[in-house]
């Protein structure tokens, strides 16, 4: 055993020693460092909060409801008291607001000439009405504008073709109506001289002076009459004066026994029942309302119309949220005799109940014999009027296309084929009978020389109707308004 002892000449020695331990174990621990295998140290996450902004676009739909309290308003282009059309309109509009008097509230502004409906909406929507229904062809422009700058609001506009996403159209078309109680003027005529007050010479007009004149021709040329329609046409809707001016010419200087019209007073009738009065004959038809009680002795029937039937079902559907003020574009009510909307009348009685023909007329219909066209038939008039009312009013697929502008190309299909038992069978759409039908022919009353044709078997449709801008051969207009 090697012993070091305390000797002053090896203190030297003893430092050195000391020294180079120490180097040679740093260096040793360092260089085992280096040959040292490689560890993985794992960190503990570190967390940062991190502000941004992003930038996102979202279309947002507002989320309609149909109003708590309905404020609809009416505007008439004749006075309420005319006893036609804007008297109609308001029956229609005193009947909704007693069915629907829990949330419906309403009001009308009558004689408002057409070109100032505008100013008239602004005022309604002013008092916070929410549902406004115009009534005449001439406020059709003025509407659309005013819809356009109020799309919070309802609008309908009667008896026109434009529309907007918070407007829709309707009407109660007659010519159906026009055509029967043209079967019994044929009957009834004597000389085969039929006339025609018109208001304006619009494609409403226009077809049904043309059904009427279709209706008279099928029964006056079975009695061999070579039958006429003289038509004065006198620029006014409601004008009474020169609805009694033309009713007169076409007595007086044309020789007419038969007379109809459309525009909106009880003056031709009226003129009528005092020639009766004077022991001439002139038969009439009352148009829109029933007008028996203003020529008992010469109404023979009438074209009625119910504007209640359109009035309650739009509002109702307000109501509901089915109609709102996004998606009426493609609203539009075309309502003809399988609807309810329009009737063959002559009165109304006081139980509700319809004088469809003056029973003083019956036994002169009864009494004329014809053959019905589609089945070579022999009947009597007052049969066959009967017989194409039940055609015409019995489609009930039909209604089911009557509400939209997209739907209307349907309505005068015949019949949709499916199969039963294993059999084919058509299933009916359309009535079996329009009045036109063809074969028919007229010509254009802005050009005459412009004739038009329509084949037999080919049948008009609601766009052809809607623009009918033609009348038959045996249409004679012989006064134009301006």
């Amino acid at each position: 055993m090697c012993v070091l002892t305390s000797n002053p000449k090896s203190s030297p020695v003893m430092v050195v020693l000391v020294i180079a331990v120490v180097v040679v174990g740093v260096l040793g621990y360092y260089l085992g460092g280096m040959a040292a295998p490689v560890q993985t140290v794992t960190q503990a996450a570190q967390t940062r909060t991190v502000t941004e902004t992003r930038v996102k676009t979202e279309t947002v739909v507002p989320t309609y409801r149909p109003p708590e309290k309905i404020k609809a308003a009416f505007i008439y282009v004749g006075p309420v008291g005319d006893f036609g059309w804007s008297y109609m309109h308001d029956l229609g509009r005193r009947v909704v607001a007693d069915l629907y008097k829990d949330w419906l509230e309403t009001t009308y502004i009558e004689s408002v000439p057409e070109g100032a409906e505008a100013d008239k909406l602004e005022e309604l929507i002013r008092k916070g009405y929410n549902v406004l229904f115009t009534t005449s062809f001439g406020f059709m422009e003025g509407t659309l504008a005013v819809a356009k700058k109020h799309p919070e609001v309802i609008f309908w506009h009667c008896s026109g073709y434009l529309r907007n996403d918070n407007m829709g159209t309707y009407f109660a078309d007659l010519y159906q109506v026009y055509y029967l109680n043209g079967l019994a003027a044929g009957a009834l005529t004597k000389t085969g001289k039929v006339g025609y007050v018109a208001a304006f010479l619009i494609p409403e007009v226009v077809r049904h002076l043309s059904a009427f004149a279709i209706g008279a021709k099928e029964v006056a040329e079975q009695r061999g009459l070579d039958l006429t329609l003289y038509v004065i046409e006198i620029g006014a809707w409601y004008d009474p004066a020169k609805a009694r001016a033309a009713a007169e010419t076409l007595v007086s200087n044309y020789g007419v026994d038969v007379l109809a019209f459309t525009e909106d007073s009880t003056a031709v009738v009226e003129y009528a029942e005092e020639q009766s009065k004077l022991g001439k004959e002139v038969y009439v038809f009352g148009h829109y309302s029933p007008m028996y009680t203003y020529g008992p002795d010469v109404v023979v029937s009438g074209q009625l119309v119910r504007w209640e039937v359109i009035y309650a079902d739009i509002l109702n559907k307000v109501k509901a949220g089915l109609y709102t003020t996004t998606n009426l574009k493609n609203a539009d009510y075309w309502y003809l005799l399988n609807t309810g909307a329009v009737e063959m009348a002559a009165h109304i009685f006081p139980n509700g109940s319809v004088m469809h023909i003056n029973p003083k007329f019956y036994n002169a219909l009864k009494s004329v014999t014809v053959t019905d066209k589609l089945t070579g038939q022999r009947m009597s008039a007052y049969d066959l009027i009967w017989l194409r009312y039940e055609q015409m009013r019995n489609a009930p697929m039909l209604i089911s296309f009557q509400q939209m502008a997209t739907s209307h190309i349907y309505e005068n299909l015949t019949s949709a084929m499916i199969t039963v038992g294993g059999e084919p069978v058509k299933y009916p759409i359309a009535p079996v009978f329009d009045p036109f039908m063809g074969p028919l022919t007229g010509y254009k009353i802005e050009n005459p020389s412009q004739k038009v044709s329509v084949p037999s078997g080919a049948r008009l449709g609601h766009d052809d109707l809607w623009n009918m801008d033609w009348v038959p051969d045996y249409v004679r207009i012989i006064g134009r308004a301006g």
